[in-house]
């Protein structure tokens, strides 16, 4: 390769970097404002729990539409649509009045990251089809280290700013991977510059992972839009037989398990990460610390881990080291869900390491085994992943702190003779259904020694949810090890070659 080729291949994935960055920004600083949102606009947990899923799973929509269309209009028209979601969705977000503002804000924007996974992805597997485990972990680094940026950023201006401010903080690095887009050439993906027919992309991935990706989608908008469950079901069924129709194929059983497996994972590490500022609020505040720097910090032991993830990748193989990240994930969130002082940081070090492995790790598999399947077979399974995150992850965490505290509550009136629950408990509607959620605008005006037990309540329902959580990646953990067994009855795991070189950066340009 010349020198002005590899020039020309690292001012691409640079360009896929930051923009990766850009998302994680958007990420992070909803994140650490979700309580402001919480207090101004008097929002349950539950509530809250949506408007974080709606930053994960319209990802899906964006994703998976453009990875169908994606070898058509390029890699550099998707990422300018990508801008222009960013910019959209953050002047809805700075402007926002309530819930479905903040909730649209949020959608817009979600799109735009969808959008940059949908160009980011493939066009890494594409440069470097040689070593894609090494270099598409190396492309996700840039996740955890937009969350440091993002975080160190918003905590360092303080409760002294309004949420606004630290939202706006989301326009730098939209404007810096928009600066660098400016001017670049790409190629065609692995998968058209390898001659494999379209309809054959479609059918690698196949009408079965279509429709759990459809059904998940549909679902939600169906939801948000107030549709009756029959109108939801028909559009469900109706798409998922337009793509059955032009792929033929229900997709090789194989990744359909990969597919699935990308639910757990996503919930094990966006889920969990939506939450985790607000799920260690209590232990870090007795530290006297902001509970953003848990976030910061295993970021900042996710983007050394994947920056560095080649050698263990080429030693152990992708599905060993998923496995022993499920473990470590595991231990990880287990010991949070109880740990106090210093042995927290232990614990973040844990689920630090554990985490860093699964993103790129299982995308990489994907293009590996299915390379077939071009960017279709790559975005979908992330596709399923943010769906599973945003969709049931987030809310189901938001939902597990609501319950907790109403049952809480219920157990100390029966105790203390008191009637909080019928005091500060009003009844609301959610994904998972109708339940009972404290009134922030009453707790606000309580008198303190209410505040104090609802608050040692609320404690205590967050613990409790990063214990259940634990147990998603040990189901992770059983099914990687069964497909070790699968893989080496038949002679191990290889990557499926589909022939030819990553082509030349001569085929698009602006």
């Amino acid at each position: 390769m010349s020198d002005a080729d590899i020039k020309s291949r690292s001012g691409l994935f640079a360009t896929a970097f930051s923009a990766i960055v850009a998302t994680s920004f958007c990420f992070i600083l909803r994140a650490l404002v979700i309580g402001e949102w919480g207090v101004e606009f008097d929002l349950s947990e539950t509530q809250k729990g949506e408007l974080t899923g709606a930053g994960l799973w319209p990802f899906a929509i964006t994703i998976v539409l453009l990875s169908l269309l994606i070898d058509r209009i390029g890699f550099r028209l998707t990422f300018w649509f990508a801008a222009l979601c960013h910019v959209v969705g953050l002047g809805i977000l700075l402007t926002a009045q309530g819930y479905w503002a903040l909730y649209a804000g949020t959608f817009i924007m979600a799109l735009g990251n969808g959008a940059v996974e949908a160009a980011a992805n493939p066009l890494v597997a594409t440069l470097y089809a040689d070593n894609k485990p090494k270099h598409l972990n190396r492309l996700h680094a840039a996740w955890p280290l937009g969350l440091m940026l993002g975080g160190v950023l918003a905590m360092g201006l303080g409760d002294a700013f309004d949420w606004r401010i630290k939202v706006a903080l989301m326009a730098a690095p939209v404007a810096l991977y928009a600066f660098l887009l400016l001017g670049r050439s790409f190629p065609k993906s692995e998968r058209e510059a390898a001659g494999v027919p379209y309809r054959e992309m479609l059918a690698e991935a196949g009408f079965v992972s279509a429709f759990i990706i459809i059904a998940l989608m549909m679902l939600e908008v169906g939801r948000v839009a107030g549709w009756q469950t029959p109108l939801t079901w028909g559009l469900i069924a109706a798409l998922t037989l337009v793509y059955a129709w032009f792929s033929r194929s229900p997709g090789k059983p194989l990744y359909i398990v990969f597919v699935l497996l990308m639910i757990p994972l996503a919930v094990t590490e966006l889920s969990t990460d939506s939450w985790i500022t607000e799920l260690m609020e209590p232990e870090m505040t007795a530290l006297g610390l902001q509970a953003g720097w848990v976030l910061v910090y295993t970021s900042a032991v996710m983007f050394v881990v994947r920056l560095y993830a080649g050698p263990i990748l080429h030693l152990v193989k992708p599905l060993g080291v998923l496995a022993g990240a499920s473990l470590i994930a595991a231990a990880g969130l287990f010991w949070l869900s109880g740990a106090t002082g210093l042995a927290l940081l232990a614990a973040a070090t844990l689920y630090g390491i554990g985490k860093s492995f699964f993103w790129g790790t299982s995308l990489a598999i994907a293009s590996e085994q299915f390379p077939r399947g071009g960017a279709v077979t790559l975005n979908v399974m992330a596709g399923a992943g943010m769906l599973a995150a945003g969709i049931v992850g987030t809310v189901m965490l938001g939902a597990l702190q609501d319950r907790a505290i109403e049952r809480g509550l219920s157990a100390h009136d029966t105790t203390a003779g008191s009637s909080l629950s019928q005091t500060y408990l009003t009844d609301r509607t959610g994904l998972l259904g109708s339940y009972k959620a404290v009134d922030q605008t009453k707790l606000a005006a309580a008198p303190a020694e209410d505040q104090q037990v609802i608050a040692s309540l609320s404690a205590t329902g967050k613990k409790d949810a990063l214990k259940e959580v634990a147990l998603v990646p040990m189901l992770m953990l059983a099914c990687y090890l069964a497909l070790m067994v699968f893989f080496r009855s038949r002679g191990g795991y290889r990557p499926v070659s589909i022939g030819g070189n990553a082509p030349s950066t001569d085929s698009e340009t602006t």
